[in-house]
């Protein structure tokens, strides 16, 4: 046994988190115990893997995958992390099912999940409608598993939502965790996630919220900056402050990406839509009004254009400290001149820092493998050692 694996079964033990029969859907509502404890599976998976050893806690069952908006990491990553532990993917194609013909929230949750594992949702458009859809699914699995109709009650993980990325921000903690050399060297190191130019309007407000209610949890300087009126959902700003008082770190809001740069050891650019935007786009998509959406996008892209100076580009990273901030991105990065006129971030930035930013992704399989494990195994880590200790090789 490595040393690495070693002191992550001896940090889990230490830990002692129980998320056994819970879901995962805002890492606010969950203790920094759970937290740490998700974290530290997740590199003990990884590390498991790498020593090429099979990690099929599970010999049978299915994971259902619930895309309500388009995907490519999150949705590899989800299949990746079911298939890691044994799981089979099914997606729920809502056009090719019986929701189409008016089937509940309550029937369908109940319907897929006989012999479900864990239910991955992306449900993250509608202000106020992802996070509440999830906890309806939840809701209705509960009731079915209380009821005698499931054998088993599936955990639902948040694969993005209306307020949160938690498998994106958890990620993204690990790949600084590990770039910096641990948990305990972030404290005191200044987080810029700031807005950027985009040539498109729509993009959900989850990345930057679950990016400051997490990095502010571990005494990190987070510095939210973003032109005047491009605000984030109220409750979430409350979240970062309170967890950066009680961390022993600080949260500060500005309108100047200058401002967050400066003496920034990392750097997080990335474009999103105004909550107001957000919530008037969720009420003209129920009001199914084509006429005032193509209205609003026009309004907006004429709004984002005047803040076309708001990109990463060499003089912004000249300001971070030495010049050499780390650059993160959930991607995909609007990148100028390469994947459009104008973007997030110039090519060469994003040319330096592109491999980082693929491994920073790297770990969102690992994350979503951990807290399913996590939810429905009541010893994980017993688990895991046992898969550890058999002597099987993954592939021979």
């Amino acid at each position: 046994m490595s040393a690495e694996i070693k002191s992550l079964f001896e940090e889990l033990a230490t830990l002692k988190a129980d998320l056994y029969g819970k879901d995962f859907l805002l890492t606010w509502e969950k203790s920094d115990a759970q937290i740490r404890a998700v974290l530290a599976i997740a590199e003990l998976l990884k590390a498991i893997h790498a020593e090429n050893i099979p990690l099929d806690m599970f010999k049978t069952g299915l994971a259902v995958s619930n895309f309500r908006d388009n995907s490519t990491r999150t949705r590899f990553s989800f299949a990746s992390a079911c298939n890691l532990l044994g799981l089979a993917v099914q997606d729920l194609d809502e056009g090719k099912s019986q929701i189409a013909h008016g089937e509940t929230v309550r029937e369908t949750a109940n319907m897929i999940s006989f012999l479900t594992e864990a239910v991955g949702i992306r449900d993250d458009m509608f202000i106020g409608k992802g996070h509440t859809y999830m906890k309806e699914v939840a809701e209705a699995l509960d009731d079915g598993h209380q009821q005698g109709v499931l054998n088993q009650r599936p955990a639902v993980v948040n694969l993005q939502c209306d307020l949160d990325h938690p498998t994106q921000s958890m990620s993204d903690l690990l790949f600084i965790k590990n770039h910096f050399g641990g948990f305990d060297q972030l404290k005191g190191k200044k987080i810029a996630m700031t807005w950027a130019y985009s040539p498109s309007y729509g993009k959900p407000l989850s990345v930057p919220q679950g990016v400051i209610c997490l990095m502010t949890r571990f005494g990190m300087n987070v510095e939210l900056a973003y032109p005047e009126g491009y605000d984030l959902l109220p409750d979430t700003i409350a979240v970062a402050k309170k967890h950066a008082q009680k961390s022993g770190g600080s949260f500060k809001v500005s309108n100047s990406m200058e401002s967050a740069f400066q003496d920034a050891d990392i750097v997080y650019p990335k474009s999103w839509a105004p909550f107001k935007v957000m919530e008037r786009r969720t009420a003209l998509l129920e009001k199914n009004d084509h006429a005032g959406l193509k209205e609003l996008e026009k309004e907006c892209l004429a709004q984002n254009s005047k803040f076309k100076g708001w990109e990463c580009n060499d003089k912004m990273m000249k300001l971070t400290k030495g010049g050499e901030a780390v650059y993160m991105h959930c991607l995909p990065a609007d990148i100028t001149d390469v994947s459009c006129k104008a973007g997030e971030v110039s090519a060469k930035v994003f040319e330096a820092a592109r491999i980082g930013t693929y491994k920073e992704a790297g770990y969102k399989p690992f994350v979503i493998a951990a807290m399913i494990a996590a939810c429905t195994k009541k010893n994980p880590a017993q688990v895991i050692e046992a898969l550890y200790k058999s002597g099987l090789k993954r592939v021979l």
